[in-house]
């Protein structure tokens, strides 16, 4: 198998794995707003997130910058929180342009977080690589796809029961986010650095 290829698998895989399901909430807690066919937005929230997270990474894992794990560790269940108490505190009528935009933004700024929690386990798996360049991408790039996966499973779950089961669109954010943010909660305790 190539460099490449190594790295994409390992991105991919990360980000799916149910051990780091902190960044699977992060996800779904970015999608509990929207639809099935809202789904340009997401994955442009989504790619927001992992531009965030992409700078992050790299910059930590050149040992540019540094941040304490512990208080990374802390930061990743707060941005969930965050997000979800977000999701529950909007109207659905406020889902204009200008709050999309905003949206996008907080996925990027979230992602910093998020990349210097990936940098560590890069970190770890680098060992004495020549060259960051074809990892650091390749990693990236598999994150991003194993986001799209939980986006579109989450999609679809969302769909069935919004449009074939009609839950309420409003009740469906509000069970999704209160139990995104409940186990952020309960994350935030068993991170907590002081």
């Amino acid at each position: 198998m190539s460099q490449f290829g190594m790295y994409f698998d390992i991105g991919r895989a990360h980000i799916l794995d149910w051990q780091a399901y902190d960044h699977i909430l992060f996800v779904v807690a970015l999608c509990a707003i929207y639809l099935l066919q809202d789904w340009k937005k997401v994955l442009i929230l989504v790619t927001a997130f992992t531009i965030g997270h992409s700078i992050t990474l790299a910059l930590s894992t050149l040992e540019i910058v540094k941040v304490r794990s512990d208080i990374i560790e802390f930061l990743i269940p707060v941005t969930i929180f965050i997000t979800a108490l977000s999701n529950l505190l909007r109207k659905q009528s406020a889902l204009t342009p200008s709050n999309l935009n905003m949206n996008y933004f907080f996925g990027m700024f979230f992602g910093l977080i998020h990349g210097l929690g990936f940098s560590n386990y890069l970190k770890s798996i680098l060992g004495k690589e020549d060259s960051l360049v074809t990892p650091l991408l390749s990693f990236n790039l598999g994150l991003e796809l194993g986001q799209i996966i939980i986006v579109l499973v989450f999609m679809i779950i969302s769909f069935v029961f919004v449009n074939l089961f009609n839950v309420a669109r409003r009740d469906w954010n509000l069970v999704i986010s209160s139990a995104v943010g409940g186990i952020a909660l309960t994350m935030m305790m068993e991170t907590k650095f002081w």
